[in-house]
């Protein structure tokens, strides 16, 4: 089976983890700080905080932003689920706003339309690794007093307008699940610019817990003396998956530029195929292609998904719209509140994208989708 994604590791990367195995630090250690700068080489030099997921950075972000009950977070549902998810375990109401057709990422009209006085943040999504429209998010974020989150688990390394992801947003949360671009096989970060809610993140990405004794309600007790202020878990990443992090950062242009020739492969492939419509990309972003993902046209999606997996090919479907999950359903959400995205989800198909994608396998992926539909 040829995989839709899979991580790319080299011996580098084993060397890298071996060492903190046989160092004195496993967690808390030289490590993690030294993947965290190394992620903020990336982010136009906004510090960078890691955790144990890019789930727990989304639930560390809308900590840091405040977001609680009452508050409102407007967002895609064109995403993995824990975009919305995160927001509802702070107890927050998700407002789902639609999508761009070409992009299937967020539609800066749609959102503002949704934004409300008692919206907290609003999260765009950069789906398949092609940023969100920042600009025009930013603006009507500004306008309702909201702070503006970026679900940037698909697009380290991306840019926009000549800006990196990471520096666009109030808080940007980032994954590094086996299948994306870089890989701590679980884990995640989150960038951030502002001091105060960085320290936020850093206490909840702890515990909560405080240890300087000038923030201390009761300090004097000694140096084992720490207090928890307000709540907060255990979202550390070990040193052992951030030798792993930084390992394979250094091989991160190598990965974005494979990842964009095997796109221009596809697109010269697969151009002008009846009932196939390829990814878009706006004219100002420079993607980090984490999915390469076609439209299929006339209902055919499911059979094309079945006969490509009865095939050997690993095609997958990103996402199920966030509300159609029963959790959602169960809280009121209906079908049919964003069109284009159900639409979207309707068509979309998944080719395999991965570094180590040979053009061999890429032509097998290209001649059993032209056979289905040709």
């Amino acid at each position: 089976m040829i995989p839709y994604g899979r991580q790319s590791i080299a011996e580098d990367d084993v060397r890298a983890v071996a060492e903190v195995l046989r160092g004195d630090w496993l967690t808390t250690g030289p490590a993690v700080t030294a993947f965290e700068a190394g992620l903020a080489r990336w982010t136009g030099g906004v510090p960078c905080l890691a955790v144990t997921s890019g789930t727990a950075a989304l639930h560390v972000a809308y900590a840091a932003a405040g977001v609680g009950r009452g508050d409102e977070v407007v967002t895609s549902p064109l995403t993995f689920v824990a975009t919305a998810a995160t927001a509802a375990l702070r107890e927050a109401r998700v407002v789902f706003a639609d999508v761009c057709d070409d992009t299937g990422n967020l539609d800066p009209d749609a959102a503002g339309a949704a934004v409300t006085g008692r919206t907290r943040a609003v999260t765009a999504v950069d789906y398949a690794g092609h940023p969100a429209d920042y600009d025009e998010l930013r603006a009507l974020a500004d306008r309702a007093g909201a702070l503006l989150v970026g679900d940037a688990a698909h697009s380290l390394g991306a840019s926009y307008k000549g800006r990196p992801v990471g520096s666009l947003a109030d808080v940007t949360t980032f994954s590094f699940f086996a299948t994306k671009t870089v890989t701590t096989a679980e884990g995640g970060a989150l960038a951030l610019p502002h001091g105060e809610r960085f320290a936020r993140a850093a206490r909840f990405r702890n515990h909560g817990l405080v240890r300087d004794p000038a923030e201390q309600r009761d300090p004097g007790h000694g140096g084992w003396h720490q207090e928890v202020h307000d709540f907060g878990l255990n979202y550390r990443l070990p040193d052992v998956l951030c030798a792993l992090g930084l390992s394979q950062l250094g091989r991160l242009p190598a990965f974005l530029a494979r990842r964009a020739e095997l796109v221009a492969r596809y697109d010269a492939l697969l151009a002008g195929v009846p009932g196939l419509r390829l990814p878009e990309r706006r004219p100002y972003v420079e993607p980090a292609w984490h999915l390469y993902p076609v439209r299929i046209g006339g209902g055919r999606r499911r059979e094309v998904y079945d006969r490509m997996r009865a095939a050997g090919i690993g095609v997958q479907v990103n996402y199920i719209p966030a509300y159609w999950h029963p959790v959602f359903e169960d809280l009121g959400y209906r079908r049919g509140m964003c069109p284009r995205a159900e639409a979207y989800y309707a068509e979309e198909l998944s080719l395999p994208l991965f570094p180590g994608l040979t053009d061999a396998q890429q032509d097998r992926v290209v001649e059993c989708l032209l056979a289905i539909l040709v």
